[in-house]
């Protein structure tokens, strides 16, 4: 029986337990690209990999029977909330929780990255901003995770968002100028 990744996300959502195994070969290609971008821009040396990370990312997504998703989009976006929230704990695990230090002043372009990877502290700074801009739009905060932590191109994150590629663009620019602000970069 085939059936699409919504189909499957709705028998979880009513307690298939063997919807999961189902689920996992239809999304695994993606959320394993989605990974490998994400960790490409971490730091060498890292100890979690990506297949570490979509494994990781995937039981908690599934694991928790109470989750509700609303499409393929939806799972998406909510595995780019996982993996962030991942990088975070594996990043204060490491007990690099201290603040401070000289922070260098760097504009970014459309493609580059809102903090720099080799620094835990910017991924801690940049975990405290997000919150903030959840506070305040939700929608912008879910940008940046898809942006950021799995490295959607702007086209796949409108699609997930469901929004235009144009608005993406706005939004995207206007979040990051707001987060650097934030993090007093």
């Amino acid at each position: 029986m085939n059936r699409d990744v919504t189909q499957i996300l709705s028998a979880i959502e009513q307690g298939d337990q063997a919807a999961a195994s189902e689920l996992l070969p239809l999304v695994y290609d993606e959320l394993r690209r989605l990974a490998a971008s994400r960790m490409k821009q971490e730091r060498s040396g890292q100890t979690l990999q990506p297949t570490a990370l979509v494994h990781e990312a995937f039981l908690r997504l599934v694991g928790d029977n109470s989750k509700q998703w609303d499409g393929r989009g939806h799972f998406f976006a909510a595995a780019a909330e996982a993996m962030r929230r991942i990088l975070i704990e594996n990043a204060r695990r490491k007990g690099r929780i201290k603040r401070g230090g000289e922070l260098n002043r760097h504009d970014l372009d459309d493609n580059e990255s809102i903090t720099s990877p080799e620094n835990v502290d910017d991924l801690l700074a940049l975990d405290e901003a997000l919150e903030k801009l959840a506070q305040q739009d939700s929608q912008l905060s879910k940008l940046v995770e898809l942006r950021y932590f799995t490295g959607l191109t702007i086209e796949e994150t409108a699609e997930v968002l469901g929004v235009s590629p144009r608005t993406t663009k706005r939004n995207w620019s206007y979040a990051r100028a707001w987060l650097q602000r934030e993090m007093g970069k």
